[in-house]
């Protein structure tokens, strides 16, 4: 008679303790790996005048190319302005990770001549250099680079249309602020 009590017990627990463990199987699970702030950052110029240093200009006409590899950079799908458009007062650009320096053309009142189809417009050559950061984001990210000691130079030649540079952040770990400000 023991083992068929013992049998109508367990019958009985048996389902609760199911349940129970399913409950807590359930609530024991973690959020899906989705990530969201896993982007390297992009470096954030910004135009302003040089005769009221505190005055936002946008730059006529802009165009911005990477030298090492001649890419324009509106026509990548991450930039929201069109090229050779009147620049937004601020525009974001990547910086090479697997590089110390990334050199741009900048190119103000730029367009294409009809005969030859050279660049028309005057070219300023912008060097950011800096050195490079890991910085662990999740386990869903990963890693992404951030930018230490930046510091810009612009080639000099007879008629630069940058007039001044100045760097306001040092480390690049977001986009959220200028971190370069070209006065012209």
């Amino acid at each position: 008679m023991i083992p068929s009590v013992y049998y109508f017990r367990m019958k009985k627990i048996l389902p609760i303790l199911l349940i129970a463990l399913l409950i807590f199987n359930v609530a024991s699970c973690e959020k899906d790996d989705i990530c969201v702030d896993g982007d390297t950052p992009l470096l954030v110029i910004g135009f302003f005048d040089i005769d009221d240093p505190d005055e936002h200009k946008r730059v006529p006409s802009i165009r911005i190319k990477v030298i090492d590899n001649n890419q324009v950079l509106s026509d990548l799908e991450a930039f929201k302005f069109t090229d050779r458009s009147n620049s937004p007062d601020s525009l974001s650009v990547p910086l090479q990770i697997n590089a110390n320096s990334t050199r741009f053309e900048l190119i103000t009142d730029s367009a294409e001549d009809a005969d030859t189809g050279e660049e028309t417009g005057n070219i300023d050559t912008l060097t950011i250099n800096y050195s490079t950061r890991e910085a662990f984001i999740s386990r869903a990210c990963g890693f992404v680079i951030n930018y230490d000691d930046v510091n810009a130079s612009l080639t000099s030649d007879d008629s630069n249309w940058i007039q001044d540079i100045t760097i306001v952040q040092q480390t690049v770990e977001n986009s959220n602020n200028i971190h370069v400000k070209i006065f012209y």
